[in-house]
């Protein structure tokens, strides 16, 4: 694109590298070898004028910069600016506008100037992902199947090899793959491919505007002519377990996101979750009922969860109420276990992030089962109790539950990922994909920032709905506030939960690491689940944590 814009439209051109250093590097060991190797750049070239960071041609100048220093562009104007390896660029500071957009700035005097981002995707949430969803059209490169002849896109899934059963070694695994037309079925070889890239054109897959301001273009690595299908298989088996190098595989290799899959949940399984109790009915197993409210402006999202040995749990019944008032007959029902035990609600937790004075209003009125929380971002307690510490709310000095909706997500998530038994996450018999949806409309993922990352549930797209997700929560903070995980160690039977034959059911085998990790937490949460806040008198602590009967040790 440098060496085009040299030749053929000459004009101010700025091009931004994540660190100056790298610019540096860039232009000692990339540009100036080809400005040298390629005669047509070097008669333009005026080495005389050139600075190793700003390059002089007839017509235009080249300035190399780092993001990291965002003042360099403070004095230049270009009607090109390319940004490499965008996804790696730093992030905005309090002090100034992020790097970009004061680089954008400096293509604003110029007429038909152009913007070029070019980057390896990192996350969904990165800037190049971002700009690539939102751009007002998007090209992939489609061949034609050396056999159907219809037009394809690459694409490793359909990149095949034998199964370890047949096969051991991962070695010789991948010196089989073939890659299988998604189109006919039909092998398709290294050969072919080289013979199809010639015949290969752009094509438009997407468009969301009639006028095209913006265009995306993505490829990945099995278009390269210097990759063999059996050296991308390859590359996948050896990044089995090790998640630096599987996400590099992800971002670098196909050009992809990077998503933390461990825990991810579908609709799909929710519904697969299902068993035999018909809504409002409460399993033979259960020993507890807990809830949680999620406040909107205009309504409010419930569940019911009901809670047996070793977190087994399963919702009798969720729905959407116009207001607390009219949710609280759900809360306040009397339900009836399979053998006619009458239950009701131990404790509902209703969100009070925001409308908080209601919320507090209303808990006070109905303290026999309500209390009022605020979701925190704790990465080491499940939950904590504090007080209401607004002096002019008639609620002051009333509990109120801190909840970390990291870790319940962690929890629900893992146990939904449990065949139906003992341990499982459960829904009744008459549960829908509106609840199915919502509750799954989150996602762990790794998000960047700087030089750091950290793992966050997100939002699956900016608009989903995760309101029954969040009364979810609630509910299960609600629970171990009730002491859930000391039900095992309660005297007396209980009818254990129905189990789902792990040959019908593809989730049986709870992938290895999420289990481990969340019994380390179950563990964890069994010594700090009623970590008052610092804040409070140690007096003052022990009589709310006596009011609800937790233990600290």
């Amino acid at each position: 694109m440098l060496g085009y814009i040299i030749m053929e439209d000459p004009s101010p051109t700025i091009m931004v590298y994540p660190t100056e250093d790298l610019a540096e590097f860039t232009a000692t060991n990339r540009i100036q070898p080809m400005i040298n190797d390629a005669p047509g750049l070097r008669k333009l070239y005026n080495e005389r004028d050139s600075l190793k960071l700003e390059k002089q041609f007839e017509g235009m100048f080249l300035a190399l910069v780092g993001a990291n220093s965002p003042s360099q562009a403070a004095s230049r104007m270009g009607r090109f600016l390319i940004l490499d390896e965008y996804d790696k660029f730093p992030g905005a500071t309090g002090k100034e506008a992020g790097a970009v957009a004061l680089f954008k700035e400096r293509t604003k005097a110029q007429r038909n100037s152009k913007i070029i981002e070019i980057s390896t995707p990192t996350t969904r949430s990165g800037p190049i992902w971002k700009d690539k969803e939102a751009a007002d059209v998007e090209y992939r490169f489609l061949l034609p199947c050396a056999h159907c002849k219809k037009e394809i896109e690459l694409k490793f899934a359909q990149v095949k090899w034998p199964s370890k059963e047949e096969i051991q070694s991962a070695t010789d695994r991948a010196e089989r793959a073939m890659y299988i037309c998604q189109a006919c079925g039909a092998v398709i070889t290294d050969r072919d491919k080289q013979k199809m890239m010639q015949a290969g054109e752009w094509r438009e897959i997407r468009r969301q505007s009639s006028r095209t301001r913006s265009a995306a273009i993505c490829i990945n690595s099995l278009y390269s002519p210097f990759l063999r299908f059996s050296d991308i298989a390859n590359e996948w088996m050896q990044s089995e377990g090790d998640p630096e190098r599987r996400q590099n595989f992800i971002n670098s290799w196909l050009g992809e996101p990077w998503e933390e899959t461990k825990l991810k949940t579908d609709a799909e399984l929710v519904l697969k979750r299902k068993t035999d109790v018909p809504e409002f009915a409460v399993p033979g197993w259960a020993k507890l009922l807990t809830a949680g409210i999620d406040v909107q402006e205009s309504s409010v999202y419930w569940v019911i969860r009901a809670w047996g040995n070793h977190l087994t749990s399963q919702c009798i019944a969720y729905g959407q109420a116009l207001s607390l008032s009219d949710a609280a007959g759900a809360m306040q029902a009397q339900y009836s276990r399979e053998d006619g035990t009458p239950m009701i609600v131990a404790l509902c937790l209703i969100d009070s992030g925001d409308q908080t004075d209601m919320v507090y209003d209303f808990c006070l009125a109905n303290a026999d089962w309500a209390l009022p929380c605020k979701g925190v971002d704790d990465r080491n307690n499940h939950f904590r109790i504090g007080t209401v510490n607004k002096p002019t709310s008639r609620a002051y000095g009333m509990q109120l539950v801190f909840v970390s909706g990291h870790k319940y997500k962690d929890q629900i998530a893992a146990h939904m990922q449990k065949p139906n038994g003992t341990g499982s996450w459960m829904v009744h018999a008459g549960t829908g994909e509106d609840y199915a949806e919502q509750v799954t409309a989150e996602h762990k993922v790794v998000v960047r920032k700087g030089n750091g990352a950290a793992e966050k549930w997100v939002e699956k797209s900016s608009h989903a709905d995760n309101h029954y997700l969040d009364a979810e929560v609630y509910a299960a903070a609600a629970a171990d506030v009730r002491q859930v995980r000391l039900l095992a160690m309660q005297g007396g039977e209980e009818e254990a939960a129905p189990t789902e034959d792990p040959e019908k059911s593809p989730e049986a085998a709870l992938l290895e690491e999420s289990a481990s990790l969340f019994r380390a937490e179950e563990e964890e949460q069994d010594s700090n689940q009623a970590a008052r806040t610092p804040e409070e008198p140690e007096e003052h602590a022990a009589a709310e944590n006596g009011g609800f009967g937790v233990w600290i040790v």
